[in-house]
């Protein structure tokens, strides 16, 4: 067993570091997956190209993987992994451990940020069903960066898994083979509540997802235009999703407020509709209510609810992509001129 082989101060390391992750919470987990993303992201030439996210079947964002050796080395970290369904929209990110040993003369610590971009639906499946093995049962190879994958290598566009990471500590590098991702089914539920008792989605889950999803049609070709015809404006995908998780969380929300709070924090109409969405002038009066609620103590018990705070989320991540998708909302002209 390799953690024979670890001298007193590598064990006792891991030990301590196990024990801080065990206790450390779900939400806690994904705002650092969310911070590794927008940090990789961030920088163009190293960015992971678009179009792999707009093709792959899942992503793997663990934040912090320690590893601590001496001539046998051991590796583990807790992330999330959000895969898409079969009509292609991204699910909310489920939680998941990687663990992994090495062996080879290397001494000291090292915690490393991991991007894993799952090129098959096989090997998400996988780790649905359980657990998947990198290198044995799906081959694994360091991503291409930039603006689009034209790059890649031969061994990159064979490979089922893609991997990014961004190191720190003695290491350079890192090598997963031999590592294990598995589900853990006990976080989920905490977190999520279980088919007994579900749980409104954290605004910090729902955040995530959409930030994939959004990264992801960017790399989407945009459809062409029929001959003759104007160059359509699309209503992106995420709009939508967004659109749809904003009304089931107010629907939530409605669940446990008296009806003149229900008026107060109503959402406008036409969110509810399938035509255009509202008006940036009727979406920023009903967020200034809700931002209203939640800079006053007085309400404490009310913005404390996760119903609230994961529609206030929505509320202002709907309006950014209303307000990005080329075509400004606005009312009738004065006086009701075309």
């Amino acid at each position: 067993m390799l953690l024979r082989h670890l001298p007193g101060w590598a064990l006792l390391a891991i030990l301590a570091w196990t024990s801080t992750a065990a206790g450390s919470d779900q939400a806690n987990t994904i705002e650092k997956a969310e911070g590794v993303v927008s940090e990789i992201m961030s920088i163009p030439a190293k960015r992971i190209p678009a179009d792999l996210l707009a093709n792959c079947h899942g992503v793997a964002i663990i934040p912090d993987v320690i590893k601590i050796g001496f001539i046998a080395g051991i590796r583990r970290g807790h992330g999330v992994l959000l895969v898409k369904d079969k009509d292609g929209d991204w699910n909310l990110p489920q939680f998941i451990t990687l663990t992994g040993g090495s062996i080879g003369w290397q001494a000291g610590a090292q915690a490393t940020d991991v991007i894993l971009v799952f090129r098959s639906a096989k090997s998400v499946q996988n780790i649905a069903n359980g657990k998947l093995t990198i290198g044995a049962d799906a081959a694994a190879a360091a991503g291409p960066v930039g603006r689009n994958a034209a790059a890649a290598t031969d061994a990159q566009m064979k490979a089922e898994i893609l991997s990014y990471s961004r190191s720190r500590g003695l290491f350079a590098g890192v090598s997963l083979d031999g590592s294990l991702i598995e589900m853990n089914a006990a976080m989920g539920r905490d977190f999520y509540g279980d088919a007994n008792n579900p749980r409104p989605a954290p605004a910090s889950a729902v955040k995530l997802m959409h930030t994939i999803a959004n990264l992801a049609n960017e790399g989407r070709p945009a459809a062409p235009a029929a001959p003759g015809q104007p160059i359509p404006v699309p209503v992106p995908d995420a709009e939508q999703r967004l659109r749809r998780d904003l009304v089931s969380s107010s629907q939530s929300l409605n669940a446990v407020l008296p009806v003149e709070w229900q008026r107060f924090l109503a959402l406008p109409p036409a969110v509810f509709a399938q035509g255009p969405p509202p008006t940036l002038d009727a979406l920023n009066a009903v967020r200034q209510n809700y931002e209203k609620v939640n800079s006053d103590p007085a309400y404490a018990q009310l913005k404390a609810r996760p119903e609230f705070q994961t529609t206030l989320e929505l509320l202002r991540d709907y309006i950014g992509a209303v307000t990005r998708t080329g075509v400004i909302p606005l009312p009738p002209p004065p006086g009701g001129r075309p």
